[in-house]
């Protein structure tokens, strides 16, 4: 009789312990997911911020002498509207046809120095890539077989145009995870890579939670090409 009880005694302490343990594990799962599913809001929201605190104080530090000699003192932010106004009248002045020139010409001088001309022009083609309103710089997301034959990755086409046989090529910007701003530049036949109609930004969001957050038309169209 007193071995049973001490038996009982036992068996409804480990179901106890069993069930703090379940417990904890479900709470523990629950707050993991719950601190990742904060991060994935809070670094994209934290890189813009640290970006526009970063050219306000680079802006406002550069024009610091000019705020003093007018304003006899350091005025917080006026170096940035300054700036923000010269980028304005800028776009005025080479909006016209004589602005126009003047640009072409600046640009002839920075084409006789080889780095400088580089750096511009790359700059200044992806600048232009994102600021036309006709179209954005991705025009789908694709599925593309990279790093190696038999795997799968999200791409971004950028570009499509056609060999001289008249086979579709795309470019696809391939980013890397969980930071898409530097990637991979691949060119494919339009039959090598899987079309999806995944948005533009829901993709963006599985890149940068490393696949934390998916997509069930992924796993769709990867099932039909079994």
């Amino acid at each position: 009789m007193y071995n049973r009880a001490i038996q009982r005694k036992k068996g409804r302490s480990g179901k106890l312990e069993q069930k703090q343990t379940t417990i904890l594990g479900t709470l523990g799962r629950k707050l993991r997911t719950q601190f990742l599913t904060g991060v994935v809001v809070v670094i994209p929201i934290g890189v813009t911020l640290g970006i526009l605190i970063w050219i306000f104080v680079t802006f406002d530090s550069i024009l610091e002498p000019l705020v003093k000699l007018v304003f006899g003192r350091p005025v917080p932010g006026v170096g940035f509207g300054i700036t923000l106004l010269l980028i304005y009248l800028i776009g005025v002045i080479t909006s016209n046809v004589l602005g126009k020139k003047l640009l072409q010409f600046g640009e002839s001088l920075l084409a006789k120095v080889p780095l400088v001309w580089q750096l511009y022009i790359a700059t200044k083609e992806i600048v232009n890539s994102f600021r036309r309103s006709d179209e954005s710089a991705f025009t789908q997301v694709v599925l593309v077989e990279f790093p190696r034959k038999g795997m799968r990755t999200i791409g971004f086409v950028t570009h499509e145009t056609a060999d001289k046989q008249g086979r579709k090529l795309l470019n696809i910007f391939v980013p890397t995870s969980p930071n898409p701003m530097s990637g991979f530049l691949q060119i494919a036949r339009e039959d090598e890579v899987i079309r999806t109609d995944i948005s533009v930004d829901d993709a963006l969001r599985m890149v940068v939670s490393a696949g934390k957050i998916s997509s069930p038309e992924i796993e769709a169209k990867l099932g039909s090409q079994d």
